[in-house]
């Protein structure tokens, strides 16, 4: 048992791993104590399971002020591309007659997929002839290592001034992740804090970054801070920066069902975006169904006759509606395109609910084969195009428990890629939703 007795009981395994890195930890100078939790850092964090919200993370064990220090990682335990060169002469002199590899090589939803897949095999071709030349077993020259290894690093790399690959901060990725918000509820009173604790000569770069963590030239290590107030139990979260939930699928592999910065984005004309300074990445639609600012403004001016925007174009880019019936003209357009988008998918938002439903259920079931039998009636041919079918029923070979785990594994992506686009189309219903609400309100004024 660690931290506050979270960890469950059939993690012997992990729970002794994690034990092997916090004494590394300590041996390179990352702050460990051994008097709070055999599983402790410092001494106010220990390192706990919260099924449901991240697995494996970090806790409290007393209550934590916002802009706390609370982990201190020293420069000479972070893995760099420089410390990795240092260490071992063979990879040094390798990677020297490969100067065109570089140190990080290591529009929606489908071709982001297919473009993440197209770069890691190109990728894994170009980094071939080195890993031979390393004489790496034949076991980690496969794709399917390659993959393992970038996602790995990729998910856990951090920012460093003098290293464009970034680095791995050991200890330091044990966080979870909080989404950052725009409420400027998160970041108050963080100038007194500043003045009531910092040094005088505490620049305003680093009072900005109070709230997550950076490297820190003056200690010369990265260190963590406290996004807010902490109680004890509570699991403390870091924020790896602002993500879409498609961007923390790619690079992370899992999905927040509130994100304050999802974005969906809906089809515009030409003329639509020929009218506006506004870049395309501004025009989409937020998590809660709302139209952004700058959506807002670009179909504001383009419902205006064009006689009349040059002169009252100044109203649409400030943000404040045209008219009445502009306002109206344009809720309208807005939710005739999203209910035509949600009308052009094979699947209703319901169908995807019962799809999530059933795949949680899966444990339930005594026998797999009448998992299958259930999903396959709910979901159609999209379960045997995800060859989960396959897998369920094992290939020439493979004995139960191997088949077991790779359908385990096709199942439990199947969820992730369901679960994203039943968000995807909930924030489209929502956005229905709020014109519709605008359209009744404004109509009966």
């Amino acid at each position: 048992m660690v931290g506050n007795g979270k960890m469950n009981p059939s993690s012997e395994a992990e729970e002794g791993g994690v034990k092997s890195l916090l004494k590394w930890a300590a041996k390179y100078g990352i702050e460990v104590s051994e008097s709070c939790s055999s599983l402790g850092l410092g001494h106010c964090l220990g390192v706990s399971c919260f099924p449901g919200a991240g697995g494996r993370g970090v806790d409290a064990l007393r209550p934590i002020s916002k802009g706390e220090l609370l982990l201190k990682v020293p420069k000479s335990a972070l893995i760099t591309t420089d410390s990795l060169l240092s260490r071992d002469e063979t990879l040094s002199l390798a990677l020297k007659a490969h100067p065109s590899l570089s140190s990080t090589q290591v529009d929606y939803a489908i071709w982001a997929a297919q473009k993440a897949v197209t770069k890691a095999k190109y990728e894994w071709e170009q980094a071939f002839t080195l890993m031979k030349e390393l004489m790496l077993k034949p076991p980690l020259l496969t794709f399917r290592a390659w993959i393992w290894a970038t996602g790995t690093i990729s998910s856990r790399t951090l920012h460093i001034p003098w290293d464009e690959a970034g680095c791995l901060c050991p200890v330091g990725d044990l966080f979870n992740y909080a989404a950052p918000t725009e409420d400027p509820d998160s970041f108050e009173n963080v100038e007194n804090w500043q003045n009531e604790h910092a040094k005088d000569d505490l620049d305003i770069h680093h009072s900005q970054r109070l709230t997550d963590g950076g490297y820190e030239e003056d200690v010369a290590a990265y260190c963590f801070y406290a996004k807010k107030n902490y109680n004890v139990g509570e699991q403390v979260l870091l924020s790896y920066g602002t993500y879409t939930n498609l961007e923390l699928l790619e690079y992370y592999g899992f999905l927040l069902e509130d994100n304050p910065n999802e974005k969906v984005f809906i089809p515009l004309d030409l003329d639509m975006h020929s009218l506006s300074c506004w870049p395309k990445e501004s025009l989409y639609i937020h998590q809660n169904g709302r139209p952004s600012f700058a959506l807002m403004c670009a179909l504001r001016l383009w419902a205006t006759p064009p006689q009349q925007r040059k002169s009252i174009g100044h109203l649409a880019y400030s943000g404040c509606p045209i008219s009445k019936g502009n306002e109206i003209y344009v809720m309208k357009w807005i939710g005739k395109k999203c209910d035509a988008l949600l009308k052009e998918m094979p699947t209703s938002v319901e169908e995807d609910k019962s799809l999530v439903h059933l795949i949680d259920k899966m444990e339930e079931y005594e026998n797999l084969g009448e998992w299958v039998k259930e999903a396959s009636a709910v979901s159609g041919s999209e379960f045997g195009d995800n060859n989960i079918l396959k897998a369920a029923y094992g290939v020439e070979g493979d004995d139960e428990l191997t088949s077991l785990v790779r359908t385990k594994m096709l199942i439990d992506r199947w969820k992730l890629a369901v679960q994203w686009r039943l968000m995807y189309k909930t924030v489209v219903a929502r956005c229905i939703s709020y014109c519709t609400d605008i359209i009744n309100s404004l109509s009966t004024q």
